[in-house]
């Protein structure tokens, strides 16, 4: 249903470096840069080798940080095993991160669903997410 979604960032090397090291627990990369003649670097997409984009980060006309603590984007990546929900959480807060969420179960979502959840440096919450059964 959803092509791709993009969030902004108030510090796009940053962003850059935090989600270099944080997707790449679920898999994915960055796999396309965004650098226009006259502005510079000004985007950064993430998704499978050899495939498009369907994550992006970017430097918007105005970010507010506050806001976003309070209420900003959401968003949520697949994780193929509760492991990687694991490593994605402890490479957030390691890059820079900050905890929202240990990973877990959260029944109240879904029998079997387990994540984990962290804000970006920009305040932009983000969650790992497994609804694999586990026997």
């Amino acid at each position: 249903m959803i092509d791709h979604i993009s969030i902004g960032v108030s510090d796009l090397g940053k962003a850059r470096d935090f989600y270099d090291r944080v997707l790449q627990t679920l898999g994915q990369m960055r796999v396309l840069d965004i650098d226009l003649p006259g502005q510079g670097m000004v985007a950064h997409g993430y998704g499978e080798a050899g495939q498009v984009a369907s994550f992006w980060i970017g430097v918007p006309d105005y970010i507010n940080p506050e806001a976003n603590r309070r209420g900003g984007v959401h968003v949520a990546f697949t994780a193929a095993d509760r492991k990687a929900v694991d490593a994605f959480h402890a490479a957030a807060v390691a890059a820079g991160g900050a905890d929202n969420g240990a990973p877990g179960l959260r029944p109240h979502y879904h029998a079997d669903y387990y994540g984990a959840f962290a804000f970006d440096p920009d305040g932009n919450k983000i969650e790992a997410v497994c609804r694999q059964r586990v026997s």
